[in-house]
């Protein structure tokens, strides 16, 4: 019988085969302020511990007063192939706001206060740097929307993920009063159709925008496109926008319902995919394209590929990172709520009678 002395089989560590306890220490070490510098009176201290701890009632009379039927909202998301653009780059800090700033779009749309975040990086090895970079951006993402960056996971997985390669997933919960949440269940034809601006891209359709720009235009990162007034990287990076604040102050400035009876974040599928999520049965809607500017980005990728335009409407956001449903008496109110803070707002289509359908023309 063969035999085996594993006494004198010594020297392999977990850092050998690919786990750096020590790399994982020190990103722990330097994000922990910017972790609390998302924190709130609601977070309970408990650095160290296995979970967070988020008060929903600190203040017992302010909580009956809120809230009489609270109902918690969740999302869970990612930035999609975006990431690769951080890799390209070596900008690692917006991807982190775009994570944060869609899933609070996500949650926003019906109603709901955005109360923590958290999120999981997986990586095939461990960067301090990065990691540090990433969540910069997300507290600056929490920071934004309002909402704490409760916890999260970074995970060094090497054989599952390339070595400077990650990917990022954020989850987000809020709380909305059961009385007030924007289901879409009221719509009706006659209502209108508010869009708010984006500022680019935002976290969606970069599978195909990629092939536009660096396969079929044969174009870098760095290479500068005068028509979009910055870099190819820059242009393509530019962080997802939110629209939870704003939404959230339009939403309260009203106290009588069927102001806002619809919202819906436009992400993959655009405006004909997502709208069509919160139409009510017995209704459509047309989307009159021409009555909001479309960002330069969209017609430059268009053309290097010849896209048609139900594919571009299909992939890509087109110029919309949000849309709202209103009662037509409310209409140009809603406008100008909009407007005064700080987001470009535009009249853009019409609730009709139909079988669902979202058509632009």
């Amino acid at each position: 019988m063969r035999e085996v002395n594993v006494a004198k089989k010594t020297g392999i560590t977990y850092k050998d085969a690919g786990v750096d306890i020590e790399a994982g220490d020190e990103v722990v070490r330097r994000i922990r302020r910017l972790v609390e510098s998302t924190h709130g009176p609601r977070v309970l201290p408990l650095y160290g511990g296995f979970g967070g701890l988020f008060r929903l009632d600190y203040d017992r009379e302010l909580f009956k007063r809120n809230f009489v039927e609270p109902v918690l909202v969740s999302s869970a998301d990612s930035v999609g192939t975006k990431v690769r653009l951080a890799f390209m780059t070596g900008v690692h800090d917006t991807v982190g706001i775009d994570l944060v700033n869609h899933c609070g779009n996500d949650i926003v749309v019906l109603g709901a206060e955005p109360l923590f975040f958290l999120d999981y990086i997986g990586t095939g090895r461990l960067s301090p740097d990065v990691a540090e970079a990433l969540v910069a951006g997300l507290a600056e993402g929490c920071r934004e929307t309002g909402c704490s960056l409760l916890g999260g996971e970074t995970a060094e997985l090497p054989g599952l993920y390339q070595p400077d390669e990650y990917d990022l997933v954020g989850f987000i919960v809020g709380v909305v009063e059961r009385g007030k949440i924007v289901s879409g269940a009221d719509v009706e034809p006659g209502d209108l159709v508010v869009g708010l601006a984006a500022n680019g891209l935002h976290t969606n359709g970069y599978t195909l925008a990629r092939k536009l720009v660096f396969e079929i235009g044969g174009l870098k990162v760095g290479d500068r496109v005068d028509e979009l007034g910055a870099t190819v990287g820059e242009a393509m990076l530019a962080p997802h926008r939110s629209y939870v604040r704003a939404v959230r102050r339009v939403l309260a400035h009203y106290r009588v319902k069927h102001v806002v009876k619809a919202m819906a974040h436009i992400t993959g599928g655009g405006i004909p995919g997502n709208l069509a999520r919160v139409l009510p049965p017995g209704t459509a809607a047309r989307i009159k394209r021409g009555s909001w500017p479309e960002p330069p980005i969209f017609g430059f990728l268009q053309r290097l590929g010849d896209v048609a335009d139900e594919e571009m409407f299909r992939v890509f956001n087109m110029g919309v990172g949000m849309t709202a449903v209103v009662s037509p008496y409310y209409a140009d109110s809603v406008l100008n709520q909009f407007r005064r803070l700080g987001h470009e707002a535009y009249l853009i289509g019409r609730i009709t009678r139909g079988r669902g359908e979202v058509v632009v023309k």
